[in-house]
């Protein structure tokens, strides 16, 4: 006489020479018992079913996907994200009771039979046949285990789902032959496991594990009695015996577990009594999935974890097999996020900036030398409701951002200020930087043929008061759009392209900056995360490193963890020490006495730079110390509004421009980040002085607009409102009204603003290129 297997059951060979008598009923029955013997006998029909033979001999059994867990720098789970909410547990970490329990309602037979049970087959056609119906199906444990393997292997797809699950004999007869594969193979243990660790149970919960945090709130092996009869109750069909949504009915069923455990001799009938009496016990936790749950508002960090997965080669050569990695889950992803910075970056934003503006504000942090993204995030916050968005101001738009990104204004000039000094123009170079004139031609471009201004435009400073002559560092605190417009045509776009190239510096939508002149003011849209990262290469003297926000990933398959690969910061020279250390030196100016002096930080080497642009829908700040850079972004993801007479953060402006708004965002963001942090300082350079300093040139003001502030140490008024001009300050506006109160009380002179005249030039053809979110960016 053949042996039985250890696991209980009779051996394959048993199966298989059974399995002509069988097949018949077992199709029958486990269609559900929903064909007449008559018809079922058509199974041996030409063409009805693969013959046995012919199916595959092994079952492929996917890795089960589970949660990912992503963490910050230091180990603090930000999030949790998954296709399917599912922890694989051994079967020793799930409560006995709910072990018995799942054996007793769905297949007492189970240590008994085989990969199908003859007597139950035998047994569901007599009670089916009795009652004119379908009131006992005859699956096995593992022939549910081998159908829920089909249902995970389809993922997502629907039409591989209802493939998998589909009523055909066809399938049923696959699925025997893999289930007597999976019996000979795994033992009825193993079975178990499987099969609780990949069985839906409702509320988003796959397996067990998931099952037991989700109606209990704690672990499947703390489950008592009646709570593991409620979950094996489950499994016949989630939603009708769901207690959160029908307690009675769950209530019922639970009992008819417990009943039948007692039946079996899991439990006394004593023990059932009792536990049937008890309430349910429900302690729900609600599903905890995605980035909308990160923690310290980092949820745009977090979806931006996740879209450099999806998009980064080194997870896989197809978009499609990244995203079965992400899918499948198992992951622990330890993030570059510093969670001191990350706090400091939502505390500032929600001191400055309500959710409810009409305008929004992003801020990116990125350690130079090493291209980590520390900190990130936005006044609006991640969702679907109004005054939330999915958008991620502070990344291109192939990464989930804006469209096109925001114009920079006056923050791309230190651009241009390293391209010259890259070609030899001193720290001193002088230009005669009138108040206004016509925009200088020919200017040189890559493809030989030069830029010209066919239309005559003309472009003017901020007000009439700023006539050169002017030096580098002086043009550079002021920020003096002719200085810039000079500059530009003295060395030609070439090198400018050449250094924006090195830095990365592209448009929000992931093109190349075209080669027009007015790229030197600002007037093309950039994400914050790359001006961040191109100033982090001044700050690290030259060396510009690409962002990375992923330190580690470890991937659990099965019982294994296995190390991914992950991507890596690659650094490059962008610029030599001498010209980094220059532009140090020359922005460290803005925030000592130039149009950041307001922004600037009082405890440590820093540098900066404002901008504003056209008609002030934009404004910016970025700025750096030696161990880190910060870009800040306010205004309207649309580009439709205007900030002047503007409430941001409870706080009236008249005129919103780079000082003002952004310039403290990024200065209580660095302070916070930074606290209890080295202060290294700059390697600077003697940039010499004018011989005869010209009068009334260091006063605080926006590289726009005269700043609103005055000093009251010095009793100098301040000097408000000011012009709004054209697209990087191309026309100028009149002066703005004065508030000359001196003394301690002379500070905030509000409101100011002279009439602003119309332009009086024409745009040459080819100016500006539209980016549809706004023409482009001012001073």
């Amino acid at each position: 006489m053949p042996k039985k297997r250890s696991g209980g059951g009779l051996s394959s060979t048993q199966q298989a020479a059974k399995f002509l008598g069988v097949s018949v009923l077992a199709g029958a029955v486990l269609a559900g018992i929903a064909l007449p013997a008559v018809g079922a006998l058509g199974l041996a029909a030409k063409g009805s079913v693969e013959s046995f033979d012919e199916l595959p001999a092994n079952l492929k059994t996917p890795p089960l996907s589970q949660r990912t867990t992503i963490l910050d720098a230091k180990g603090g789970q930000i999030a949790t994200v998954y296709s399917r909410d599912r922890t694989v547990v051994d079967l020793k970490d799930i409560s006995p009771y709910l072990q018995k329990a799942i054996v007793a309602i769905e297949d007492s037979r189970f240590y008994e039979h085989g990969a199908v049970d003859l007597k139950g087959v035998l047994r569901a056609m007599n009670r089916n046949a009795q009652s004119g119906g379908v009131s006992q199906g005859a699956s096995t444990l593992t022939q549910q285990y081998v159908k829920n393997v089909f249902v995970e292997e389809a993922g997502d797809d629907a039409t591989k789902v209802a493939q998998a699950t589909q009523q055909t004999i066809g399938r049923k007869i696959r699925e025997l032959k893999f289930a007597i594969q999976v019996e000979e193979e795994l033992g009825k243990k193993k079975i178990l496991e499987n099969y609780l660790n990949i069985t839906f149970f409702g509320q988003q919960a796959y397996g067990v594990e998931a099952a037991a945090r989700r109606y209990f709130s704690k672990s499947a092996k703390d489950l008592n009695l009646q709570e593991a009869a409620l979950l094996a109750g489950l499994v016949q069909s989630p939603s009708r015996y769901d207690p959160v949504n029908d307690e009675t009915e769950a209530t019922k069923r639970r009992n008819v577990v417990l009943a039948r455990m007692a039946q079996v001799g899991d439990i006394s009938q004593e023990e059932a009594a009792e536990a049937s009496k008890t309430p349910l016990g429900l302690k729900v936790s609600k599903p905890n999935n995605g980035c909308i749950t990160a923690v310290a508002d980092s949820a745009f960090f977090c979806d931006y974890v996740r879209e450099v997965f999806l998009s980064d080669p080194v997870f896989g050569k197809k978009k499609e097999d990244r995203a079965k990695i992400w899918n499948q889950g198992g992951l622990t992803i330890r993030t570059t996020l510093d969670p001191q910075a990350q706090r400091s970056v939502h505390t500032s934003l929600k001191g400055h900036v309500n959710k409810g503006d009409s305008v929004a504000a992003a801020i990116t942090l990125v350690e130079p030398g090493t291209g980590k993204v520390l900190g990130m995030g936005q006044s609006k916050p991640y969702g679907y409701d109004k005054n939330e968005t999915e958008i991620n101001y502070s990344v291109d738009h192939s990464m989930g951002g804006s469209n096109f990104g925001f114009p920079t204004g006056s923050t791309f000039k230190p651009f241009v200020a390293a391209a010259a000094l890259e070609e030899g123009r001193p720290p001193i170079q002088e230009y005669s930087s009138p108040y206004e004139m016509p925009y200088p031609d020919p200017v040189q471009t890559c493809s030989g043929k030069p830029w010209m201004n066919q239309e005559g435009a003309t472009v003017p400073n901020e007000d009439r008061s700023e006539v050169g002559p002017y030096r580098l560092k002086e043009a550079m605190a002021l920020s003096v759009n002719t200085y810039f417009v000079q500059m530009v045509a003295d060395i030609g776009l070439c090198p400018l392209v050449k250094m924006t190239d090195a830095l990365h510096v592209v448009e929000g939508n992931g093109q190349k900056l075209p080669e027009v002149p007015a790229v030197s003011l600002g007037s093309r849209g950039v994400a914050p995360l790359t001006m961040a990262s191109a100033y982090a290469a001044f700050a690290s003297r030259g060396m510009y490193c690409t962002p990375v926000v992923i330190e580690s990933i470890t991937q659990k398959v099965g019982d294994q963890q296995k190390s991914l690969e992950v991507p890596k910061s690659t650094c490059s020279r962008a610029m030599s020490e001498k010209t980094a250390d220059t532009v140090n030196t020359l922005l460290q100016g803005v925030v000592d006495s130039g149009t950041g002096r307001a922004s600037g930080l009082t405890d440590r080497a820093n540098a900066g730079k404002t901008g504003t642009t056209d008609e002030r829908k934009n404004a910016w700040f970025v700025g750096y110390t030696p161990n880190l850079s910060g870009a800040v972004w306010v205004g309207s993801a649309t580009q439709q509004v205007k900030m002047v007479n503007i409430n941001v953060g409870g706080t009236y402006h008249a005129k919103v421009y780079g000082g003002s708004v952004p310039g403290p965002i990024w200065r209580d963001a660095m302070t916070g980040a930074l606290s209890g942090k080295g202060s290294p300082s700059f390697n600077l350079v003697h940039i010499p002085e004018p011989e005869k300093e010209k009068p009334d040139k260091d006063r605080d003001r926006d590289d726009k607009d005269g700043d609103d502030r005055g000093d009251g140490n010095r009793g100098n008024g301040g000097r408000s409102g000011g012009n709004d001009g054209f697209i990087g300050g191309l026309t100028g506006g009149g002066n703005g009204g004065q508030n000359d109160n001196g003394g301690q009380n002379g500070g905030i002179g509000q409101n100011g603003g002279g009439a602003e005249p119309d332009p009086t030039f024409s745009l040459p053809e080819g100016f500006f290129q539209g980016q549809g979110n706004g023409p482009g960016g001012r001073r």
